[in-house]
């Protein structure tokens, strides 16, 4: 396994009102955020808030190209971004326990914290259509040119790490400094991954390591 020191490239924050940043996910130009009971849209070249969704935003937060998707407790809400409107709502697989959301391939991806279980569902019914082991609680979840990577956050260590997807198997791992969390994961789809604070208030840029095999498909 490989194990490394992450980078951050920048900070976002701590943001007026916002008191904790859960799920993050980007849509190609801003990183959306989730803060409690609002979904706000950052521009991560200015650092500026551009706008917010009055929504539940409990948890994970995913983007599919054309809706935001967003954990509210025990389910999941899909949101059509420019009126904030909920147009559909499906179970969360872990009833309350779900933490990372993303979309790779035309299926949610749920990180079950406690479970420590990352699920690919379907997105219109919620059903499981298969479920990964990973070796720690999860905290964020993100697929990036075929590799799947999650957060972790336990006391005061948290760590980003890139797991077998078959087996679970840790194949790489970046470690935050002490007291800096990982509350949700996303990858810009290049170089950087976008990482929730928790209860900092902060969004990080944290560098993702491009492997050779990798950016020779790209």
């Amino acid at each position: 396994m490989k194990r490394a020191a992450a980078e951050i490239l920048r900070e976002y924050g701590p943001f007026p009102g916002v008191k904790t940043v859960a799920g993050v996910t980007f849509d190609g130009e801003k990183v959306w955020f989730a803060s409690g009971d609002k979904l706000n849209a950052l521009d991560p070249e200015t650092g500026a808030t551009l706008r917010s969704i009055d929504v539940a935003a409990h948890a994970g937060t995913a983007f599919d190209g054309k809706h935001l998707y967003q954990i509210a407790e025990d389910r999941i809400q899909k949101i059509e971004p420019q009126t904030g409107e909920v147009v559909a709502t499906i179970a969360a697989p872990g009833n309350g326990g779900d933490s990372g959301l993303t979309w790779a391939e035309g299926s949610l991806w749920v990180g079950e914290y406690r479970a420590r279980k990352i699920h690919q569902i379907d997105p219109e019914t919620g059903k499981v259509i298969r479920t990964i082991e990973s070796k720690r609680v999860v905290t964020g979840v993100t697929w990036v040119d075929g590799e799947l990577w999650h957060g972790t956050w336990e006391g005061d260590e948290s760590d980003l790490r890139r797991i077998d997807p078959g087996t679970g198997e840790v194949l790489e791992m970046l470690e935050m400094p002490a007291g800096t969390g990982v509350s949700g994961l996303e990858s810009d789809g290049g170089g950087c991954f976008f990482c929730g604070g928790g209860n900092s208030g902060k969004v990080r840029a944290v560098r993702r390591p491009v492997h050779p095999s990798t950016a020779a498909n790209k």
